[in-house]
């Protein structure tokens, strides 16, 4: 039997909106579509009739399905000669494993294509009113994993940089690490009064932002009770949010009519 094909989509950051045409295609010709737990289910109503929806979904401390079994589960279903769409939240490659993935399919001689997504990171803020760039106040973004802790051997981050020579920093899976992140940065270097944003289920109905400064966005964070999924934005963009945000504004208005 010939192999399948594998394509590794991204899905988007939670609006079902924002995929891509392509990524679209690959859900409405896949046979088996394995798909996460931050993929807007809206988007499996395009699978054709008879696909296969496996759910492979990842939460803080429970997972359905460990790691090595997703990619298990990608060679077993393309050596039975299946279209599989693996569908994963924002980009594949952006904190999404999608290159562990491509590794494993290339090892067992399996055909497949890597199709990008609109990131968190950039999506967010957007919706949030917050551009990660501006002429006057940023010129340099960096996308960081959050969740590292220098105690459990996790944080390879290298702060004095990320302090001093980066004007935006988006921070993935970090909301239940914010007070260790904003005194990493205020250790070394950024100033205590900095503008952080934190938004909650970014480009859905349920967005949630807030705002604060490095000193401030723990305690307000905590008493807002913000869970993930949530991005954290750091920079002085963030005092951008007040004069351009729209989303949330449009959401309210449309519940107004309602």
């Amino acid at each position: 039997m010939t192999p399948g094909k594998v394509y590794l989509v991204g899905a988007g950051p939670g609006d079902p909106k924002l995929i891509t045409v392509y990524g679209l295609e690959c859900i409405q010709k896949a046979d088996v579509i394995a798909y996460d737990r931050l993929v807007n289910p809206a988007l499996l109503e395009h699978a054709k009739e008879g696909a296969e929806l496996i759910y492979c979904g990842k939460s803080p401390g429970k997972h359905h399905l460990i790691q090595e079994q997703i990619h298990e589960l990608l060679v077993q279903k393309a050596l039975e000669g299946k279209t599989v769409t693996r569908l994963k939240g924002g980009d594949p490659c952006v904190f999404g494993r999608g290159a562990e993935e491509a590794e494993v399919l290339v090892e067992h001689g399996i055909d497949y294509e890597i199709v990008p997504g609109i990131t968190a990171g950039i999506a967010a803020p957007a919706y949030a009113g917050i551009p990660v760039t501006h002429r006057e106040f940023a010129s340099s973004f960096a996308i960081v994993t959050g969740h590292g802790r220098e105690e459990k051997g996790q944080d390879h981050l290298n702060w004095q940089a990320l302090a001093n020579g980066i004007d935006t920093i988006a921070f993935y899976m970090s909301v239940g690490n914010l007070e260790y992140i904003s005194q990493k940065l205020m250790d070394n270097g950024k100033c205590s009064t900095t503008p952080v944003a934190v938004i909650e289920w970014g480009t859905t109905k349920q967005q949630r932002t807030i705002t604060g400064t490095l000193e401030t966005i723990y305690d307000l964070v905590t008493q807002e009770k913000f869970h993930n999924p949530s991005m954290v934005l750091v920079g002085e963009v963030v005092q951008l949010r007040e004069k351009i945000k729209w989303f949330e504004k449009q959401t309210i208005l449309a519940g107004d009519k309602k």
